[in-house]
């Protein structure tokens, strides 16, 4: 996946069956769907792949035990399917993750247990794991951290986990080995219309400035929590439909959380699920439900959300917590789609909403990152029939994403790459000194990085540190001090100035800042 090779591809179709605008979850998947029916696509993205929600989530591919207990099993069928189809299409950046909920009373542990009971039966031959009832020996067993005070024992259940980004990079590889052109940092600019029907849009090349003007049958519009905008550029008049939530994540070491088992508490003070999730030798700790009047493309956590994770951290756990303890903590942006006058962002629906409006412009939004792939689906489905495509079958629900790599002898973190380590031990053959780590404290060497730019579009050392390696969501001041050697690598790989590479340093810097409490 080569940034001037999908320009060239841009530049040489004169039309484009689908055009697809927003390179988080759902239209990278988009893309791999269009480019799998045979249809040619272009999917461009206004900075990097996964940059806003899509990189920001709690790492789970779940149902949601939390929508089965406001009734929408339809949302929980339907997750816990794609749940089922993704661990088995992408088992090199999945996994199974044990839960254990901790209950307080009898009545409670009757409660959740059928619930989480139901909740398995739901997933029918995609189960990914047995739901049985604890008594308190085992809980605390299996939650060492777990405060002892009032149990009564817990419920054992399994669902899946994920890194966010690294899947997002393995759906765009696949979508452009396929056909697609995927490009990123290229904005969206206006929607060229004939007859109030929208053909195509107008972009800038946020890189080297130069404009296109692109032509397609159809358009989606797969822009997450700014839905809005590209629906005020079709039309000034319409209504929005997105209510932004906000949910903060804190990330600490595993010694304030022992073991392989996640926690879940099912209802915090605001009516949201509570997870402590073990994920990369670190522990995340999450999440909130803030409404969120003003959206930004870098959503900064707020103090009282910061103090509402460690307050009910510290309330479940013999371990305490404080501000100085988080490594890292980042915040993302839900799109949850407005229905009547509900208040709460935590009650409004997390079902996907697909719209048409009157100028042919489709509109993808809601959802979750497990029902990916179904989002996508409905959403070129509906594309084929407006554009008047050819119809044919979706084929994504079987289709493997990424191929798992078998070398034994490679670091453990190198399997996420899938057939990329293969590479990587080529580059360690050109050159042994990019054997060199980027952090004495991390595994992540210099190698990685060389082969992330020259295969996976990294422009930016954001693009590598946030996204195709974790460690800003990991350990942000290790991320600040590896910016340079990060930028120095990038400097010389991209062909760029001394001044490009200290802006690169000056700017990542900034940013990572606001992923430490200070």
């Amino acid at each position: 996946m080569n940034r001037a090779n999908m320009l060239q591809q841009l530049q040489a179709t004169k039309e484009w069956d689908i055009i697809i605008i927003g390179g988080g979850a759902t239209g990278l998947g988009a893309a791999l769907d269009a480019a799998c029916r045979g249809y040619t696509t272009l999917l461009i993205e206004q900075f990097d792949f996964a940059k806003g929600t899509s990189s920001r989530s709690t790492k789970l591919v779940h149902g949601g035990v939390r929508y089965l207990a406001q009734g929408n099993i339809k949302l929980v069928v339907e997750a816990l399917k794609e749940r089922g189809r993704l661990l088995r299409n992408a088992p090199h950046v999945t996994s199974v993750q044990p839960f254990v909920l901790p209950v307080y009373s009898y009545f409670q542990k009757l409660y959740y247990g059928i619930g989480l009971m139901i909740y398995e039966l739901l997933s029918n031959k995609l189960s990914v794991g047995k739901t049985k009832l604890l008594g308190k020996k085992k809980t605390i067993q299996l939650l060492p951290s777990i405060h002892p005070k009032k149990l009564k024992g817990g419920i054992l259940y399994y669902d899946g986990q994920f890194d966010d980004a690294r899947l997002a990079i393995d759906i765009a590889k696949l979508a452009a080995k396929k056909g697609a052109a995927i490009i990123n940092y290229m904005q969206v600019t206006e929607l060229l219309k004939k007859d109030d029907k929208v053909q195509g849009v107008k972009v800038t090349d946020t890189i080297s400035r130069k404009e296109y003007m692109l032509l397609a049958k159809v358009v989606i519009n797969a822009t997450g929590v700014f839905a809005n905008t590209i629906l005020k550029m079709d039309d000034a008049g319409s209504e929005e439909i997105i209510t932004p939530s906000q949910g903060i994540h804190l990330v600490i070491d595993k010694q304030f959380f022992a073991g392989n088992n996640a926690l879940m508490i099912p209802k915090t003070d605001d009516g949201r699920v509570l997870f402590a999730v073990p994920w990369y030798n670190k522990v995340i700790v999450g999440t909130t439900d803030t409404p969120i009047n003003k959206i930004s493309f870098e959503p900064k956590p707020l103090q009282e959300e910061i103090e509402f994770i460690l307050h009910h951290f510290n309330r479940y756990c013999t371990s305490t917590i404080t501000s100085k303890d988080v490594c890292s903590i980042y915040a993302g942006l839900r799109p949850l789609v407005k229905i009547g006058k509900k208040e709460k962002t935590s009650l409004l629906s997390r079902d996907h909403t697909l719209l048409v409006s009157t100028s042919n412009l489709i509109t993808i939004t809601g959802g979750k990152w497990t029902t990916y792939r179904k989002m996508a689906e409905d959403a070129i489905n509906n594309a084929a029939f407006v554009g008047k495509l050819n119809k044919v079958e979706c084929t994504t629900a079987s289709l493997q994403i990424g191929i798992a790599c078998n070398l034994s002898n490679i670091p453990q973190h190198w399997h996420l790459y899938g057939e990329g380590a293969y590479q990587i031990v080529q580059l360690l053959q050109e050159n042994n000194s990019w054997n060199e780590k980027i952090h004495s404290n991390h595994p992540y060497i210099k190698a990685e990085i060389i082969w992330m730019i020259r295969n996976e579009m990294a422009v930016t050392v954001e693009d590598i540190l946030a996204r195709r390696i974790r460690l800003l969501l990991l350990d942000a001041k290790a991320a600040i001090a590896a910016a340079v050697v990060v930028a120095m690598i990038m400097k010389e790989e991209l062909k760029q100035s001394e001044f490009w590479m200290q802006d690169q340093i000056n700017s990542f810097t900034e940013l990572a800042q606001q992923y430490l409490i200070t």
